[in-house]
């Protein structure tokens, strides 16, 4: 089965070299989202539910480019720099993820230091309709 390449101009980047996301066996497989602003490249917001916000900002935008959305996902990943704003974390989730919300894994694992101000990566699997 072919991959497909998904990229977007409206969620940030790779840092690296990898994709934005990948399409491939009927999933959308998205990399690890940050809370960045795609035009400027600067750190969105300065609580973690504003972080999570923008990461799921940039989750959606890459799931449309890749004709799929939120409502889709099926999995998703979180990282956390400080474990103490798990419950702010969570408390935005739930407010994008109101009914039949995807299974999820976390880890408080260390972030990009020179984006210091970052709390928080969110990356997700969605089914691709």
């Amino acid at each position: 089965m072919p991959k497909t390449i998904i990229s977007t101009p409206l969620a940030p980047g790779g840092l690296a070299s990898y994709s934005q996301a990948v399409k491939a066996g009927g999933m959308v497989y998205v990399s690890g989202m940050g809370p960045i602003d795609a035009n400027t490249g600067a750190v969105v917001g300065s609580t973690i539910q504003e972080q999570t916000a923008q990461c799921l900002r940039n989750v959606e935008a890459t799931l449309g480019a890749a004709g799929s959305s939120l409502s889709n996902v099926v999995w998703a990943i979180w990282s956390l720099r400080n474990p103490d704003e798990f419950d702010g974390f969570n408390e935005e989730w739930g407010r994008w993820f109101t009914v039949d919300a995807p299974a999820r894994h976390g880890a408080m694992l260390p972030l990009p230091e020179r984006l210091a101000d970052l709390k928080i990566s969110i990356g997700v699997i969605a089914l691709a309709p």
